[in-house]
């Protein structure tokens, strides 16, 4: 199997930028790439593992770790509320100050549904994509053919979600919302190296949710969980819901949230499409644009 190129970030006006972090990548290509390490994820990558470090993120001596999270990820800690945390998950899923993280509210521009690192791709002949060189079947990642078929020639925004990222995350538009599917799997780090061994998204825990968006057509949002990652927790919601509202929160670890649109729909940011079509991802914020409208256009 071929061995992906060293993962690219760049900024919306596509300056390239330092990974913050490439020592955890070097560490997982060790756990995915070796014999020892192989050995180690088959237990790593049990929900039960997870569940067992989420309930050590909890207790309050975790919060000695806190200090030192902050500084080797560069935290930016003025972005959030000042408080005591109780532990370290509590930090983890700490809330932004209001006005941190705005919310563009122009309804001819999707937002985007957090930060992340942010990968756009068609979905092509076959309903399939493709990130970092793995290719990946929409069925077997929704779970259901048919409903794969509704977002034939669309597109798939992939947003990743590293460790020094803000982890709440919010519905992309004013929208009612359909059922929400959980799908049970393994928990493999959602870092682009795991893709080199294993298909990542067609393994992880994921909750798939149908939103019907005001001015989008109707798009699925994808909660997916990753490594050491206890809980994907969505609030309970109205029938209806307004972009920028709150949707759920990820414990620790790096995660994804993947928005599915329909075909003609809306059109990817120009330079977000271009750096997605360079294998590049693209550093986002909870609540600015990524897309517009094709009905406004």
């Amino acid at each position: 199997m071929s061995k992906q190129q060293p993962v690219t970030i760049r900024d919306r006006a596509g300056i390239p930028i330092a990974d913050s972090c490439e020592k955890q990548g070097k560490l997982l290509a060790w756990l995915y790439g070796s014999s020892i390490g192989q050995n180690a994820l088959r237990i790593l990558t049990k929900p039960l593992v997870s569940d067992v470090v989420g309930e050590l993120l909890e207790h309050p001596l975790s919060t000695a770790a806190i200090p030192f999270f902050v500084k080797s990820k560069q935290i930016p800690m003025q972005d959030y509320l000042p408080e005591k945390y109780r532990s370290f998950n509590a930090f983890f899923t700490r809330t932004a100050r209001p006005g941190a993280r705005p919310v563009n509210q122009s309804p001819e521009l999707l937002i985007s549904p957090c930060d992340a690192k942010l990968t756009v791709l068609p979905i092509t002949e076959g309903l399939r994509f493709t990130v970092k060189g793995t290719e990946y079947a929409l069925p077997r990642f929704l779970g259901c053919k048919k409903l794969a078929n509704r977002f034939a020639g669309g597109w798939c925004m992939i947003f990743r979600l590293t460790p020094d990222d803000y982890h709440r995350y919010c519905y992309p538009d004013d929208a009612r919302v359909g059922t929400t599917r959980y799908i049970e799997g393994m928990l493999h780090t959602v870092n682009p190296v795991s893709s080199d061994y294993v298909k990542v998204y067609h393994e992880n825990t994921r909750t798939i949710t149908m939103l019907c968006t005001e001015h989008f057509g109707h798009m699925l949002q994808i909660e997916v969980g990753a490594m050491l990652v206890g809980r994907i927790v969505n609030h309970p919601h109205t029938p209806e819901v307004k972009r920028g509202e709150e949707k759920g929160y990820f414990a620790f670890g790096g995660s994804t949230v993947v928005l599915l649109a329909e075909a003609d729909t809306i059109a990817p940011d120009a330079q977000i499409l271009k750096n997605s079509e360079e294998h590049c991802e693209t550093i986002v914020r909870y609540g600015e644009p990524i897309a517009s409208s094709l009905s406004h256009s």
